[in-house]
């Protein structure tokens, strides 16, 4: 869930308007509405008194995700098509830079 739509979630759940949650979080409802459109985001600090403020909590999980290993196919599947872009790239016209000239100090 992004923070915007945390922010908007916990205070609807709490039936507060965005002036209200702005002013017990002390802070501008174009602040609320800022970070509630995406617009903005807000920091740690901000997004945790924000739920605060709306009687919500931040709660942090870490866990390990499974570390995917491709297999050999696979790797050789993205291998060519990997040389294929290269040799595309290297058909390319490039644009070639004029030297600079300076003009004669004497």
């Amino acid at each position: 869930m992004t923070p915007a739509a945390m922010i908007r979630t916990a205070r609807l759940e709490a039936g507060l308007t965005q002036a209200q949650l702005s002013k017990r979080a002390a802070t501008s409802q174009s602040a609320v509405a800022l970070y509630e459109s995406g617009r903005r985001d807000p920091s740690a600090t901000t997004l945790t008194r924000l739920l605060a403020a709306s009687g919500a909590t931040l709660e942090l999980r870490t866990g390990r995700q499974a570390v995917v290993t491709p297999s050999t196919a696979e790797l050789a599947r993205r291998g060519t098509e990997l040389l294929a872009v290269i040799q595309l790239a290297s058909k390319l016209p490039t644009r070639h830079t004029r030297q600079l000239k300076f003009p004669s100090l004497i």
